[in-house]
């Protein structure tokens, strides 16, 4: 069944957040907060709110990771938790809207409460604070069901809304079903499954009937709320204009991206927990957000008003078909223009985990693999190549045992490789990288990467660009670790064997590959 109230007509030559909303500014910016600017939503909105002429200011555990992003000069970032009732109080002065981008979905079982306690912090201190409205993004919940049978994904969406419409402060609570845009984790779990899979045997709910949106009218939307009417105290259901399985939602997918149709079959006999294995094994999205990713494609997600077009009205093309969302979808990725992934926010590490950085080791063990090697290019030809590892592009090293490497991590519940890159070129702090997240980047100099795989330590592997006493290109890699416990120990003397063959085969490849560069030229001695 289709309810038709966009058009499928010829996409605008802009991205998938360009011209989300009308940036032109009728009355004088708010002060606006945001949370999650390191998120999916959250990174693709910042730039949409200053583009309407707001002033933004961004909470964020590790502001760090926002240092890169194009906007990040125009925006304030404080540090801070929204857990942290402190850190949310002082992020809330002088403000008049507030975002709430943030869920603690992936974290674990505990995720409702961790979720629970957030949104009260966040509440009391923006009643405390005087913020006009708070503005949050939650999930599509299917009509009449009562939450105590929803998934636990729905279910903490529900009640963190639920939290700010009582909470005294003016909330609008935006509530979309699957999100389809270039990175977001729906998006990619539906590209991998249709893309690997031409005959798939699957779970009942390919089935369920969803309502899916673009992300470009999600962040029309979000932008909107921050002028919409004084005395809304409401939840709004958004969704694109076609009512869709997902099944009907992977033959789209197989149609814009010129695929054979794929032959879908579903079984009753796959649970949500079975799924979230096989989508884990078959896609980017680790066992920890497909679980509950899978437990609540089995509701029927509706929308059961468009009550948001009386304040936000349709314009032609508005929203966007599901078909001309994964137009555009696709070509993003084809042009190399994701500006966020829904990776970009799973991040299992806390921001006080030590740097490789810190004095003597902080009073631990660090294990190192240090290698130097002689380069015959110039120094940039060789920074292009350590700025372009991991993803389509490898690491120059041994495929073989890093697949298995990334399979083994799958297979406990890790990220693994399949997560590859934002964009095939560059690197900025904050993406993540195959099993790895760039913790810090100079360019032209260094390249430190954190490990995200399932290891009984903290992993980080560097990547510098010297030049040595006779001017000479030099590459140093180091691989560090700190390791946790006995097993930590083990872990790492049982794989030291193997260095020399996947470290040491990776400095000499990578310096071959920096000599064998278009472009490399040749270091010459400093005169």
């Amino acid at each position: 069944m289709t309810k038709k109230r966009g058009s499928d007509d010829d996409l605008p030559s802009g991205g998938e957040s360009d011209r989300a909303c009308d940036h032109r500014p009728a009355e004088p910016g708010l002060r606006v907060l945001v949370t999650g600017a390191t998120g999916y939503i959250g990174g693709r909105l910042v730039p949409e709110l200053l583009a309407a002429g707001h002033r933004v200011r961004c909470l964020a555990r590790s502001p760090e990771k926002l240092r890169d992003h194009p906007w990040s000069g125009r925006a304030d970032v404080v540090r801070g938790d929204v857990t942290d009732p402190r850190s949310v109080g002082d992020a809330m002065r002088d403000i008049d809207v507030a975002y709430y981008l943030v869920h603690a979905l992936g974290t674990g079982s505990g995720f409702e409460d961790t979720d629970r306690r957030a949104a009260r912090v966040f509440s009391e201190a923006a009643r405390a604070a005087g913020v006009r409205r708070i503005v949050y993004l939650g999930g599509l919940t299917p009509a009449g069901k009562p939450e105590a049978e929803l998934s636990p994904h729905l279910r903490s969406r529900a009640e963190v809304g639920r939290i700010f419409l009582d909470s005294g402060v003016e909330s609008v609570v935006l509530r979309a079903a699957v999100i389809i845009g270039s990175g977001s984790a729906s998006f990619e779990m539906l590209r991998y499954l249709t893309e690997r899979l031409p005959v798939m045997v699957t779970p009942s709910w390919v089935r369920t009937r969803i309502q899916p949106i673009a992300v470009r009218d999600v962040l029309r939307y979000l932008v909107a709320a921050a002028r919409l009417p004084a005395g809304l105290n409401r939840t709004f259901d958004v969704g694109g204009p076609d009512i869709l399985t997902y099944r009907d939602m992977m033959r789209a997918y197989a149609v814009a991206a010129g695929l054979p149709q794929r032959v879908i079959l579903p079984v009753p006999v796959l649970t949500p927990t079975l799924s979230s294995y096989w989508i884990g094994l078959v896609t980017p999205v680790p066992h920890a957000i497909a679980r509950p990713l899978a437990e609540s494609l089995r509701h029927e997600v509706v929308c059961a008003e468009h009550d948001i077009a009386r304040y936000v009205p349709d314009r032609p093309g508005q929203p966007l078909t599901c078909a001309a969302a994964l137009r555009l979808a696709l070509r993003r990725i084809h042009e190399a223009q994701v500006t966020t992934r829904w990776s970009s926010a799973a991040v299992p590490g806390a921001p006080s985990d030590p740097l490789p950085t810190d004095p003597d080791w902080a009073g631990g063990s660090l294990y190192t693999d240090d290698r130097h090697i002689a380069v015959a290019a110039s120094p940039e030809a060789l920074w292009r190549v350590i700025e372009g590892i991991g993803g389509d592009n490898g690491w120059y090293s041994f495929p073989l045992a890093w697949a298995i490497r990334g399979l083994l991590d799958r297979l406990v519940g890790g990220v693994g490789l399949r997560r590859g890159r934002r964009d095939a070129a560059r690197l900025r702090v904050g993406d993540s990288l195959d099993f790895w997240r760039v913790e810090e980047i100079e360019p032209g100099r260094l390249l430190r990467l954190r490990a995200e795989m399932r290891v009984p330590g903290l992993a980080w592997l560097e990547m510098y660009v010297e030049r040595g006493d006779d001017g000479r290109t030099r590459y140093r890699q180091r691989a560090l670790f700190h390791p946790r416990g006995l097993l930590g120990h083990a872990y790492w003397w049982s794989v030291a064997p193997f260095h020399s063959v996947v470290f040491g085969g990776m400095a000499r490849n990578i310096a071959r590959a920096a000599a064998e560069e278009p472009s490399a030229g040749r270091s010459t001695p400093a005169t």
